[in-house]
Protein backbone atom coordinates (compact mmCIF):
# COMPACT_ATOMS: atom_id res chain seq x y z
CA UNK A 1 0.00 0.00 0.00
CA UNK A 2 1.29 3.22 -0.55
CA UNK A 3 0.61 6.26 1.63
CA UNK A 4 1.49 10.15 1.09
CA UNK A 5 3.33 10.44 4.08
CA UNK A 6 4.89 8.13 6.07
CA UNK A 7 5.36 9.85 9.97
CA UNK A 8 8.91 8.01 11.76
CA UNK A 9 8.21 8.33 15.52
CA UNK A 10 5.34 8.30 17.46
CA UNK A 11 5.85 10.92 20.27
CA UNK A 12 3.94 14.18 20.54
CA UNK A 13 5.48 15.73 17.74
CA UNK A 14 4.93 12.61 15.08
CA UNK A 15 1.68 12.05 16.48
CA UNK A 16 0.24 15.93 15.91
CA UNK A 17 1.96 15.72 12.66
CA UNK A 18 0.47 12.31 11.41
CA UNK A 19 -2.87 13.77 13.04
CA UNK A 20 -3.04 16.85 11.35
CA UNK A 21 -2.22 15.62 7.88
CA UNK A 22 -4.80 12.93 8.10
CA UNK A 23 -7.08 16.34 8.92
CA UNK A 24 -6.05 17.62 5.90
CA UNK A 25 -6.89 14.54 3.68
CA UNK A 26 -3.88 12.67 2.96
CA UNK A 27 -2.92 9.28 3.50
CA UNK A 28 -0.56 8.84 6.56
CA UNK A 29 1.17 5.98 8.22
CA UNK A 30 2.63 6.54 11.59
CA UNK A 31 5.88 4.16 12.29
CA UNK A 32 6.53 4.33 16.21
CA UNK A 33 8.93 1.70 17.95
CA UNK A 34 6.66 1.85 20.89
CA UNK A 35 8.03 0.91 24.70
CA UNK A 36 10.38 3.93 24.70
CA UNK A 37 9.11 6.37 26.82
CA UNK A 38 11.54 9.46 26.83
CA UNK A 39 12.94 10.99 30.43
CA UNK A 40 11.06 14.03 30.82
CA UNK A 41 9.37 16.69 33.49
CA UNK A 42 6.03 16.35 31.93
CA UNK A 43 4.97 20.22 32.06
CA UNK A 44 2.80 21.02 29.30
CA UNK A 45 1.60 25.17 29.47
CA UNK A 46 -1.78 26.55 29.19
CA UNK A 47 -1.00 27.00 25.31
CA UNK A 48 -0.39 23.75 24.59
CA UNK A 49 -3.46 22.33 26.07
CA UNK A 50 -5.88 24.74 24.52
CA UNK A 51 -3.92 24.71 20.90
CA UNK A 52 -3.68 20.70 20.82
CA UNK A 53 -7.26 20.46 22.66
CA UNK A 54 -5.14 18.16 25.50
CA UNK A 55 -9.05 16.96 27.71
CA UNK A 56 -8.32 17.25 31.29
CA UNK A 57 -8.32 13.90 32.06
CA UNK A 58 -4.95 13.24 30.86
CA UNK A 59 -3.44 15.73 33.21
CA UNK A 60 -1.91 14.24 36.40
CA UNK A 61 -1.26 17.48 38.04
CA UNK A 62 -2.04 20.83 37.96
CA UNK A 63 1.01 22.74 38.85
CA UNK A 64 0.42 26.74 41.53
CA UNK A 65 3.78 27.25 42.53
CA UNK A 66 7.84 26.73 40.93
CA UNK A 67 10.19 27.12 43.30
CA UNK A 68 13.68 28.04 42.08
CA UNK A 69 16.42 26.78 44.18
CA UNK A 70 19.91 27.95 44.64
CA UNK A 71 23.47 26.58 45.32
CA UNK A 72 23.58 27.62 48.62
CA UNK A 73 19.88 26.55 49.28
CA UNK A 74 18.27 29.48 48.66
CA UNK A 75 14.60 29.31 47.91
CA UNK A 76 12.14 31.12 45.74
CA UNK A 77 8.94 30.64 45.49
CA UNK A 78 7.17 31.87 42.15
CA UNK A 79 3.11 31.73 41.85
CA UNK A 80 1.67 30.74 38.95
CA UNK A 81 -1.15 33.77 38.66
CA UNK A 82 -4.48 33.51 37.03
CA UNK A 83 -3.92 29.63 35.79
CA UNK A 84 -1.97 26.82 36.33
CA UNK A 85 1.12 24.95 34.26
CA UNK A 86 -0.22 21.00 33.46
CA UNK A 87 1.73 17.78 34.07
CA UNK A 88 1.60 14.80 32.07
CA UNK A 89 3.08 11.30 32.42
CA UNK A 90 4.77 10.48 29.06
CA UNK A 91 3.92 6.76 29.41
CA UNK A 92 0.22 7.66 29.02
CA UNK A 93 0.59 10.95 27.34
CA UNK A 94 2.39 10.16 24.29
CA UNK A 95 0.09 6.63 23.56
CA UNK A 96 -3.27 9.03 23.80
CA UNK A 97 -1.52 11.32 21.01
CA UNK A 98 -0.90 8.13 18.94
CA UNK A 99 -4.20 6.50 19.37
CA UNK A 100 -5.82 10.04 18.53
CA UNK A 101 -4.15 9.98 15.23
CA UNK A 102 -5.10 6.43 14.34
CA UNK A 103 -8.56 7.64 15.49
CA UNK A 104 -8.64 10.40 12.94
CA UNK A 105 -7.31 8.08 10.27
CA UNK A 106 -3.53 7.38 10.20
CA UNK A 107 -2.38 3.56 10.40
CA UNK A 108 -0.03 2.58 12.74
CA UNK A 109 2.79 0.78 12.11
CA UNK A 110 4.81 -0.91 15.17
CA UNK A 111 9.05 -1.15 14.63
CA UNK A 112 12.03 0.22 14.35
CA UNK A 113 13.25 2.34 11.20
CA UNK A 114 16.22 1.14 9.90
CA UNK A 115 16.58 3.34 6.04
CA UNK A 116 15.42 5.30 3.12
CA UNK A 117 15.69 3.37 -0.09
CA UNK A 118 14.23 4.60 -3.51
CA UNK A 119 12.91 3.37 -6.94
CA UNK A 120 10.77 4.39 -9.87
CA UNK A 121 7.54 3.75 -7.63
CA UNK A 122 8.92 6.35 -4.99
CA UNK A 123 10.22 6.48 -1.30
CA UNK A 124 10.61 3.39 0.13
CA UNK A 125 10.67 3.57 4.51
CA UNK A 126 12.64 -0.13 5.56
CA UNK A 127 11.91 -1.01 9.04
CA UNK A 128 11.77 -3.86 11.23
CA UNK A 129 8.54 -5.38 12.54
CA UNK A 130 8.12 -6.02 16.16
CA UNK A 131 5.99 -8.71 15.90
CA UNK A 132 7.92 -10.92 13.63
CA UNK A 133 11.69 -9.28 13.34
CA UNK A 134 11.06 -9.27 9.63
CA UNK A 135 12.08 -6.56 7.38
CA UNK A 136 8.76 -4.62 5.66
CA UNK A 137 8.57 -1.26 3.87
CA UNK A 138 6.01 1.38 3.53
CA UNK A 139 6.23 3.34 -0.01
CA UNK A 140 5.52 6.64 0.31
CA UNK A 141 5.81 10.57 -1.38
CA UNK A 142 6.88 11.93 1.49
CA UNK A 143 9.02 11.35 5.03
CA UNK A 144 8.61 12.85 8.48
CA UNK A 145 11.71 12.09 10.69
CA UNK A 146 10.10 13.02 14.12
CA UNK A 147 12.36 9.93 15.49
CA UNK A 148 14.11 12.24 18.48
CA UNK A 149 17.36 13.29 19.48
CA UNK A 150 19.85 11.35 17.49
CA UNK A 151 17.38 11.03 14.83
CA UNK A 152 18.55 8.00 12.53
CA UNK A 153 16.61 9.96 9.84
CA UNK A 154 18.18 12.75 9.92
CA UNK A 155 21.90 10.86 10.26
CA UNK A 156 20.23 9.21 6.99
CA UNK A 157 19.01 12.26 5.07
CA UNK A 158 20.21 15.83 6.62
CA UNK A 159 23.91 16.74 6.09
CA UNK A 160 25.60 18.05 9.63
CA UNK A 161 22.47 16.46 11.73
CA UNK A 162 24.91 14.12 13.91
CA UNK A 163 26.86 17.36 14.70
CA UNK A 164 23.98 18.90 16.97
CA UNK A 165 24.66 19.48 20.74
CA UNK A 166 22.92 17.76 23.33
CA UNK A 167 22.18 17.17 27.11
CA UNK A 168 21.86 14.27 28.15
CA UNK A 169 18.78 13.59 30.98
CA UNK A 170 18.16 11.19 33.25
CA UNK A 171 14.77 11.06 35.98
CA UNK A 172 13.54 8.35 38.20
CA UNK A 173 9.54 7.96 38.58
CA UNK A 174 8.89 7.75 41.85
CA UNK A 175 6.06 7.02 43.75
CA UNK A 176 4.98 10.53 45.43
CA UNK A 177 5.10 10.49 49.43
CA UNK A 178 1.35 10.47 51.25
CA UNK A 179 0.26 14.10 52.33
CA UNK A 180 2.13 13.72 56.24
CA UNK A 181 5.38 12.27 54.25
CA UNK A 182 5.17 14.82 52.07
CA UNK A 183 5.48 17.88 54.47
CA UNK A 184 8.27 15.80 56.34
CA UNK A 185 10.00 15.14 52.97
CA UNK A 186 9.65 19.01 51.78
CA UNK A 187 7.64 17.81 49.05
CA UNK A 188 4.49 19.69 47.44
CA UNK A 189 2.20 18.03 45.21
CA UNK A 190 1.21 21.50 43.67
CA UNK A 191 4.76 23.25 43.16
CA UNK A 192 7.74 22.13 40.72
CA UNK A 193 10.93 22.44 42.20
CA UNK A 194 13.99 23.38 39.97
CA UNK A 195 17.36 22.93 41.35
CA UNK A 196 20.30 25.01 40.17
CA UNK A 197 23.39 24.04 42.20
CA UNK A 198 26.64 22.55 40.57
CA UNK A 199 26.83 19.36 42.96
CA UNK A 200 23.67 18.31 40.86
CA UNK A 201 24.49 19.73 37.65
CA UNK A 202 27.59 21.68 36.84
CA UNK A 203 25.80 23.01 33.53
CA UNK A 204 22.21 22.55 33.31
CA UNK A 205 19.69 21.74 36.38
CA UNK A 206 17.78 19.31 38.54
CA UNK A 207 14.20 18.97 38.94
CA UNK A 208 11.50 17.61 41.19
CA UNK A 209 8.24 17.56 39.26
CA UNK A 210 5.02 16.17 40.82
CA UNK A 211 3.28 14.16 38.53
CA UNK A 212 -0.24 12.82 40.85
CA UNK A 213 0.60 9.73 42.64
CA UNK A 214 3.99 9.94 41.13
CA UNK A 215 7.01 11.88 41.15
CA UNK A 216 9.93 12.76 38.37
CA UNK A 217 12.97 13.59 39.72
CA UNK A 218 15.86 13.70 37.57
CA UNK A 219 18.79 16.40 36.20
CA UNK A 220 20.94 16.55 32.69
CA UNK A 221 24.32 17.65 31.64
CA UNK A 222 26.87 17.93 28.80
CA UNK A 223 29.55 17.57 30.33
CA UNK A 224 31.51 13.98 30.31
CA UNK A 225 32.09 11.90 33.41
CA UNK A 226 29.08 13.27 35.22
CA UNK A 227 27.60 10.09 37.22
CA UNK A 228 23.80 11.19 36.28
CA UNK A 229 22.36 8.34 38.81
CA UNK A 230 24.02 9.12 41.84
CA UNK A 231 23.85 12.90 40.99
CA UNK A 232 19.73 11.98 40.90
CA UNK A 233 19.91 10.24 43.77
CA UNK A 234 21.72 13.24 45.87
CA UNK A 235 18.81 14.92 44.44
CA UNK A 236 16.20 12.80 46.40
CA UNK A 237 18.10 12.59 49.41
CA UNK A 238 17.88 16.45 49.32
CA UNK A 239 14.14 16.31 49.45
CA UNK A 240 14.03 13.68 51.92
CA UNK A 241 12.48 11.17 48.78
CA UNK A 242 15.34 8.40 48.78
CA UNK A 243 12.63 5.55 50.56
CA UNK A 244 9.99 6.34 47.82
CA UNK A 245 9.56 3.62 45.47
CA UNK A 246 11.23 3.95 42.33
CA UNK A 247 8.96 2.47 39.22
CA UNK A 248 11.00 3.32 36.10
CA UNK A 249 14.32 5.20 35.43
CA UNK A 250 14.98 6.43 31.81
CA UNK A 251 17.82 8.62 29.85
CA UNK A 252 18.15 10.24 26.88
CA UNK A 253 19.42 12.74 25.02
CA UNK A 254 17.86 16.56 24.64
CA UNK A 255 19.24 18.44 21.93
CA UNK A 256 20.17 22.13 22.55
CA UNK A 257 20.18 23.38 19.29
CA UNK A 258 17.91 23.81 16.32
CA UNK A 259 19.40 22.31 13.04
CA UNK A 260 20.14 24.84 10.36
CA UNK A 261 18.45 22.34 7.84
CA UNK A 262 15.10 20.34 8.16
CA UNK A 263 14.83 18.89 4.80
CA UNK A 264 17.15 17.20 2.33
CA UNK A 265 15.46 19.42 -0.62
CA UNK A 266 13.55 16.30 -1.74
CA UNK A 267 11.31 13.86 0.56
CA UNK A 268 12.54 14.09 3.76
CA UNK A 269 11.64 16.72 6.77
CA UNK A 270 12.82 16.31 9.95
CA UNK A 271 10.64 18.01 12.89
CA UNK A 272 10.88 17.96 16.95
CA UNK A 273 13.82 17.02 18.62
CA UNK A 274 15.04 15.23 15.61
CA UNK A 275 15.69 19.19 14.40
CA UNK A 276 17.02 19.67 17.73
CA UNK A 277 13.73 21.78 19.03
CA UNK A 278 13.99 22.44 22.38
CA UNK A 279 13.96 25.35 24.63
CA UNK A 280 17.54 26.55 25.70
CA UNK A 281 17.71 27.26 29.41
CA UNK A 282 14.46 25.22 30.48
CA UNK A 283 14.85 21.88 28.47
CA UNK A 284 11.51 22.34 27.57
CA UNK A 285 10.26 20.03 25.07
CA UNK A 286 6.36 18.96 24.37
CA UNK A 287 5.13 22.02 23.30
CA UNK A 288 7.91 22.93 20.99
CA UNK A 289 7.99 19.32 19.69
CA UNK A 290 3.81 19.53 18.73
CA UNK A 291 4.36 23.12 17.60
CA UNK A 292 7.10 21.47 15.23
CA UNK A 293 5.47 18.45 14.12
CA UNK A 294 2.01 20.64 12.98
CA UNK A 295 4.74 22.90 11.03
CA UNK A 296 6.14 19.99 9.30
CA UNK A 297 2.89 18.65 8.48
CA UNK A 298 2.35 22.19 6.79
CA UNK A 299 5.00 22.39 4.76
CA UNK A 300 4.71 18.63 3.53
CA UNK A 301 1.22 19.00 2.38
CA UNK A 302 2.21 22.12 0.36
CA UNK A 303 4.92 20.87 -0.95
CA UNK A 304 2.08 17.44 -2.05
CA UNK A 305 -0.57 20.27 -3.02
CA UNK A 306 2.02 22.13 -5.16
CA UNK A 307 4.79 20.13 -6.29
CA UNK A 308 7.60 22.77 -5.39
CA UNK A 309 10.55 21.53 -3.06
CA UNK A 310 11.40 24.80 -1.77
CA UNK A 311 7.64 24.37 -0.08
CA UNK A 312 9.83 21.74 2.44
CA UNK A 313 11.40 24.76 4.23
CA UNK A 314 8.36 26.07 5.45
CA UNK A 315 8.47 24.00 8.35
CA UNK A 316 11.70 25.60 9.97
CA UNK A 317 10.80 28.79 8.51
CA UNK A 318 7.78 29.16 9.61
CA UNK A 319 8.83 27.67 13.14
CA UNK A 320 11.64 29.69 13.85
CA UNK A 321 9.36 33.12 12.83
CA UNK A 322 7.21 32.26 15.93
CA UNK A 323 9.40 30.64 18.34
CA UNK A 324 12.93 32.29 17.11
CA UNK A 325 13.32 35.06 19.54
CA UNK A 326 12.78 33.25 22.55
CA UNK A 327 15.36 30.47 21.91
CA UNK A 328 17.24 33.31 21.16
CA UNK A 329 16.67 34.97 24.55
CA UNK A 330 16.71 31.91 26.72
CA UNK A 331 19.85 30.55 25.07
CA UNK A 332 21.55 34.02 26.36
CA UNK A 333 20.01 33.24 29.54
CA UNK A 334 21.61 29.45 29.83
CA UNK A 335 25.15 31.31 28.53
CA UNK A 336 25.19 34.07 31.19
CA UNK A 337 23.72 32.07 34.26
CA UNK A 338 24.55 28.62 34.00
CA UNK A 339 28.26 28.52 34.06
CA UNK A 340 29.27 28.76 37.61
CA UNK A 341 27.61 28.53 41.07
CA UNK A 342 27.98 32.26 41.17
CA UNK A 343 26.02 32.84 38.62
CA UNK A 344 23.68 30.13 39.21
CA UNK A 345 23.03 31.91 42.74
CA UNK A 346 22.67 35.62 40.83
CA UNK A 347 20.42 34.28 38.65
CA UNK A 348 18.15 32.68 41.45
CA UNK A 349 18.08 36.04 43.46
CA UNK A 350 16.78 37.59 40.29
CA UNK A 351 13.90 35.43 40.35
CA UNK A 352 13.14 36.97 43.69
CA UNK A 353 11.70 40.21 41.51
CA UNK A 354 8.14 40.89 40.95
CA UNK A 355 8.26 42.26 37.02
CA UNK A 356 10.85 39.03 36.47
CA UNK A 357 8.06 36.74 37.51
CA UNK A 358 5.38 37.74 36.56
CA UNK A 359 7.01 38.15 32.43
CA UNK A 360 8.52 34.78 33.11
CA UNK A 361 5.28 33.05 33.55
CA UNK A 362 3.39 35.19 30.95
CA UNK A 363 6.04 34.26 28.37
CA UNK A 364 6.17 30.53 29.66
CA UNK A 365 2.12 30.66 29.66
CA UNK A 366 1.64 31.66 26.21
CA UNK A 367 4.78 30.84 24.92
CA UNK A 368 5.81 34.26 23.08
CA UNK A 369 8.10 37.84 24.36
CA UNK A 370 5.58 39.64 26.23
CA UNK A 371 6.04 43.29 24.92
CA UNK A 372 2.98 44.98 27.18
CA UNK A 373 5.23 46.42 29.80
CA UNK A 374 8.22 48.25 28.26
CA UNK A 375 9.53 49.53 31.70
CA UNK A 376 9.20 46.38 33.32
CA UNK A 377 11.62 44.63 30.52
CA UNK A 378 13.96 48.34 31.18
CA UNK A 379 13.86 47.20 35.19
CA UNK A 380 14.72 43.45 34.63
CA UNK A 381 17.51 44.36 31.79
CA UNK A 382 19.25 47.21 34.30
CA UNK A 383 18.61 44.30 37.12
CA UNK A 384 20.35 41.57 34.64
CA UNK A 385 23.49 43.53 33.99
CA UNK A 386 23.56 44.40 37.51
CA UNK A 387 24.13 40.57 38.37
CA UNK A 388 26.24 39.90 36.04
CA UNK A 389 28.68 42.79 36.82
CA UNK A 390 28.37 41.96 40.53
CA UNK A 391 26.96 45.54 41.12
CA UNK A 392 24.25 43.57 43.53
CA UNK A 393 25.63 40.81 45.86
CA UNK A 394 23.20 37.81 45.47
CA UNK A 395 23.08 38.03 49.24
CA UNK A 396 21.66 41.45 49.68
CA UNK A 397 18.43 40.51 47.40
Amino acid sequence: MNYDVVVVGGGPCGSTAAEDLVRSGLKVALLDRAGRIKPCGGAIPPRLIRDFHIPDEQLVAKITTARMISPTGRKVDIPIENGFVGMVDRDQFDEYLRNRAQEAGAERFTGTYLRIERDKDGSHVIYRDKATGEERQLVTKMIIGADGARSNVARDAIPGAAKIPYVIAYHEIVEAPERQEAANADYDPLRCDVVYDGAISPDFYGWIFPHGKQASIGMGTMVDGVDLKDATARLRASAGLSDCKTIRKEGAPIPLKPLDRWDNGRDVVVAGDAAGVVAPSSGEGIYYAMACGRAAATAVAAKLKSGRIKDLQLARKMFLREHGSVFRVLGAMQNAYYRSDERRERFVSLCHDVDVQRLTFEAYMNKELVKARPLAHLKIGFKNISHLTGMVSPLHV
